[in-house]
């Protein structure tokens, strides 16, 4: 490809969204770029403060059900108090806490604060997720999420390679580091974003307010339940590649470095080809989509029982990761078609704890099969797992038209976004 060409290929990935996603990826980027703690915190605990491993996986176990809790409740108030001033909460929060668990001593103290930080920093991904589908028209929606998700994951590989630096200079500095970060953008929020939330969606006669969207209407929701339900199945077969393939090689006889070249090359293709891959899926059939990357995330860990070397390692992280590629902007989407309007927040917080779930259950997971069965039944496993999931996706999408929340999307005169000033 020439160079006139991928200039014009970048002009057209980037063009055509508003200013205010723009800020958004900023500060995503700003945030995942001083994503540190989550990095070195079990080196810290293990090598700073001189705890037992089985303190450290408490203490992550906490972490992570502090993301369980916030899921639900930050989607609350998303959609009750606003994108705006829950995403200001939430980042306030973070940089708070963080800053606060670089000072902590008692071991009972440093639990209860990671938990915190776990709940504040996972607080803001609905409103992110729910400012987004706001902001951004239906067609450019695939792209606007995929680019948010590049920023994540360039942002968390070069926060993870100055990790290892910061670390051998002061972890207190890590912390410190983070949380002034964090701040920085909740800044970015206070003067930039505008309010997204739309207004009360009226009847098709225009005189009512449409029902109010409650916790109820979510659980009811079938068809979303199910997508949430699948959601979940497939994040368990990504977490493996941070909570069963480090130890599945290590138990193989692979050094820590070995297994940091095979990851690496996770965090490298989303950087260089995300972009790419979502110009090529961005107008296509969903159900197409989800139902092939969850069988290249199921099959791609499934080859890892045949693995013998680094090199093989590394080429099934290729297969997962073009799913991972794949299913990360396509699910987000499929998420915002079949949420109504005025209950963004609270499916997005849903969808969320999906994935904070599967942080929990993954390692667990993992652990029980390689010990009592050995890691080849864990790879099968996740062999089955996705196949099951493709085929859930195919029999949930069928019917699904592209059009399927036409009757859910607010129309200029009825629902416009809010506009408040920063």
């Amino acid at each position: 490809m020439s160079l006139a060409a991928l200039r014009r290929a970048a002009r057209e990935t980037v063009s055509g969204l508003p200013r205010e996603f723009w800020w958004l990826w900023t500060s995503t980027l700003v945030n995942r770029l001083g994503a540190f703690v989550s990095t070195f915190m079990a080196l810290y605990l293990t090598l700073d403060r001189g705890y037992s491993a089985t303190y450290a996986g408490l203490v992550a176990s906490l972490y992570g059900l502090g993301g369980v809790v916030s899921s639900i409740g930050s989607g609350v108030l998303t959609d009750r108090i606003g994108r705006r001033p829950t995403l200001l909460i939430a980042q306030s929060s973070t940089a708070a806490s963080v800053a606060l668990l670089g000072f902590m001593h008692h071991p009972v103290a440093i639990a209860a604060v990671a938990c915190l930080v776990g709940a504040a920093s996972n607080a803001s991904r609905p409103a992110v997720q729910a400012m987004m589908a706001d902001i951004v028209r239906p067609e450019d929606r695939v792209r606007a999420f995929s680019l948010n998700y590049w920023a994540i994951n360039l942002g968390f590989a070069i926060s993870s390679m100055a990790a290892g630096f910061i670390a051998e200079v002061s972890y207190r500095a890590g912390f410190l580091l983070e949380a002034g970060m964090t701040a920085v953008c909740a800044v970015v929020v206070f003067l930039r974003l505008p309010e997204s939330r739309p207004t009360a969606q009226a009847t098709a006669d225009g005189k009512e307010p449409a029902a109010a969207v409650g916790l109820g209407t979510v659980l009811r929701d079938g068809r979303f339940m199910s997508v949430v339900g699948l959601s979940f199945l497939v994040a368990v077969v990504f977490q493996q590649g941070s909570v069963g393939l480090p130890v599945a090689m290590g138990e193989a006889g692979f050094t820590p470095a070995d297994y940091g070249t095979a990851i690496a090359v996770n965090g490298f293709l989303i950087v260089a080809l995300q972009i790419p891959v979502t110009r090529l899926i961005e107008h296509r059939d969903a159900k197409r989509l989800l139902v092939v990357s969850s069988i290249l995330a199921g099959y791609g860990f499934g080859l890892t029982a045949f693995a013998g070397s680094v090199g093989v390692f590394a080429l099934t992280v290729c297969v997962w990761t073009l799913g991972e590629m794949i299913n990360a902007p396509t699910q987000t989407g499929l998420v915002v078609r079949l949420s109504p309007v005025q209950g963004r927040g609270r499916y997005q917080g849903m969808y969320t704890l999906s994935w904070a779930v599967a942080a929990l259950v993954a390692p667990l997971m993992s652990g029980f099969v390689i010990d009592r069965f050995g890691a080849e039944w864990l790879w099968g496993l996740c062999a089955v797992v996705g196949t099951g999931a493709a085929v859930g996706y195919g029999v949930l999408m069928r019917g699904l038209s592209a059009n399927a929340t036409a009757a859910t999307e607010p129309s200029a005169a009825v629902a416009a976004p809010e506009v408040s000033a920063a």
